[in-house]
């Protein structure tokens, strides 16, 4: 049987001495999407922030086809195949749109071309600067810039959050294009679970750092009184 793609195990990190995230292990195979859930300050972006190399991490292993994660500083680990989307987003905002793709695109199946196709929002905005655009551009564009670098997993840390509803319709629809059907792995952030359960696979409930639920996306969705359990939400 095939190696997952990712593997984490016994994983322990946080900011300087403080530490967030404790003994958490998991694997995420090849094409699948999971679904980080937890109320707010369990460890979510902690984890997505180590992940990417943007956290101090005391214990434990991050692999990612086969290659030893934990060890590379954060700037190889988009060389490595992570594309992070941080709540942040991080666009290069005095630079254009087209400039802010171009700037970072590696060969592959995601070109900047392919990346307008997915958010023509973005093609009509191309001579624009990252500071001309809405926030909701500037999230489809920080989505655009991970995929271009043609990552063998996506990091998703709250893509959601604070946009209008017409621009969540339009970027869940992307997110589960580039998941469902063109099968790219991905790790997704999310308050509000019911959104991003219904294009995931599998979910993982982290609470004070450490993993409390794993199990499959749909067994989630279906059981309200198991999410209102362990996230304090129901349906």
């Amino acid at each position: 049987m095939a190696e997952p793609l990712l593997q984490v195990a016994g994983l322990s990190a946080g900011y300087g001495e403080a530490v967030v995230l404790n003994g958490v292990s998991f694997d995420l195979e090849e094409g699948k999407t999971l679904a980080l859930l937890g109320r707010n300050g369990t460890g979510k972006t902690t984890l997505m922030d180590t992940l990417a190399g943007a956290t101090r991490q005391h214990a434990g292993t991050i692999r990612l086809g086969g290659v030893a994660l934990h060890k590379l500083p954060s700037h190889q680990r988009a060389g490595a195949g992570i594309g992070w989307v941080p709540q942040e987003r991080n666009i290069f905002k005095s630079l254009t749109v087209h400039e802010n793709l171009t700037a970072v695109a590696r060969p592959g199946r995601w070109s900047p071309q392919e990346a307008y196709e997915m958010f023509p929002r973005l093609a009509e905005r191309k001579g624009n600067l990252g500071t001309q655009l809405s926030g909701g551009e500037q999230q489809m564009l920080a989505v655009a810039r991970a995929l271009v670098l043609n990552p063998r997993l996506l990091l998703l840390d709250e893509p959601l959050e604070g946009l209008a509803p017409i621009i969540v319709e339009e970027l869940l629809k992307a997110i589960r294009r580039i998941t469902r059907e063109e099968g790219l792995a991905a790790i997704i952030v999310e308050q509000h679970p019911q959104a991003i359960l219904a294009i995931s696979d599998s979910a993982m409930v982290l609470d004070r750092g450490t993993v409390v639920h794993r199990g499959t996306a749909q067994q989630m969705r279906e059981d309200p009184a198991l999410l209102d359990r362990l996230l304090g939400v129901a349906r």
